[in-house]
Formats: C-alpha cells, structure tokens, sequence
C-alpha cells in the first residue's frame, strides 16, 4: 500500500459514487475513508480507485465500488448499529462499514480469504471489526440481534437463520434475480440492478 495517498483518483472516485446515485451522506464518507487500495491485490492496486470488480483468487472478486455503497445505502445506517455482513471477500466492505456501525460482524466461507482479510483488517486497527470463517447462511447468533444484515451474493430469499438474528425492524439487503433488494418488517423492496453470484454453504480452504 502506497504511503502517499491519490487525493484526484479519491475525488473522482467519490464523485463517481455520486454521480451513480448514491446521496447518503455517511455512506460517501465512509467510501472515502476506507482505503480500498489496501485490500486490492498488489497487482491490481492501480485499478483499485476504478468501479470495477476486481478478482481475489478462487473466483471471488471485490465487488465494484458503486454496488456496495448502493448495498450499504440500502441499510439506512445511522451510526451505532451493529452489522452482519455475509461474504467478507477481501475485507473493504467491512471496513467501510466500520466508519458508520458500532460493530460490524463478517462472515466468510474460504478460510484462506479470511485470513487474508483479516490481517487487513487487523493493519488498520478496525477493533470493532469480527471477521469469522463460516458458512453464512447460518449467520453468527453469538452476537445476535443485529440491525442491519448485507449479503454479498444472490439469493432467492433471506436465509431463514438469518432472519432469527435480525432484530425487530432491522434491515437485510441482498440480490434477488439480478436485483437489489431490501427487506424490512417482511416487505420487499426493489432497488436496481445488482449482479452478483449466488450466495454458497459450507465452509472450505
């Protein structure tokens, strides 16, 4: 990671975010301030301040920028909650997270991503930060309830145990048939385009 920061790609890259429809005030911020170069692969981090995916290894890939921050707008943070994000990926997500929520709970399923992304983590001194490998569709009760659930794959409704651990009038946002799409209080709501691959079970290296 580069010690001195691209302050005209980070520009270009938040007004890219707003150009794209994100409004949230907080969720801008909080793209701004996670350095999404730090969790890029070396080789791509001069693609990192770019929107587009860029691969991880074993087919997983950082999702762009502009579909997570319109992902997190979705949950309508106000700071302080607590958030389970299933599909840690490289680990940027959860530290955008971690500049809006009190605690951010991550979940993902290949033990070596997890390590990666949590060493990450770890080099930015994000404490409230909880990155676990485990299969997400079993959630993390162990510090259920949560306000707020993202998940980073497609689905064709919210896993069951993961609604057990939503707390009353907490919000999940996922993709459904290419869409993305909010849930609360059992309504669903339809919020764009949103491609992403299907959320898988189990655990593996």
């Amino acid at each position: 990671m580069s010690d001195e920061p691209d302050f005209g790609g980070l520009m270009r890259f938040v007004l890219g975010l707003r150009q794209g429809g994100v409004t949230d005030a907080r969720v801008l911020a909080a793209m701004e301030r996670a350095p999404r170069t730090h969790f890029a692969p070396p080789q791509f981090t001069a693609f990192a301040l770019e929107d587009r995916a860029l691969p991880l290894g074993d087919g997983v890939t950082m999702t762009k920028p502009s579909l997570i921050a319109r992902m997190l707008q979705a949950l309508e943070l106000r700071g302080g909650e607590t958030v389970l994000e299933v599909g840690s990926g490289s680990g940027y997500q959860a530290a955008v997270l971690a500049a809006i929520a009190r605690r951010v709970v991550s979940l993902e399923r290949r033990r070596s991503i997890a390590a990666d992304a949590r060493s990450k983590i770890g080099l930015l001194r994000l404490m409230h930060v909880y990155l676990h490998s485990a299969d997400g569709h079993d959630g993390w009760a162990e510090d259920a309830p949560y306000d707020a659930i993202v998940i980073n794959g497609a689905v064709t409704e919210p896993p069951p145990a993961l609604l057990k651990q939503l707390a009353p009038g907490g919000v999940i946002v996922a993709s459904v048939g290419g869409r993305l799409t909010q849930w609360r209080n059992g309504a669903a709501r339809d919020l764009g385009p949103a491609d992403l691959a299907p959320l898988e079970a189990g655990v593996c290296d």
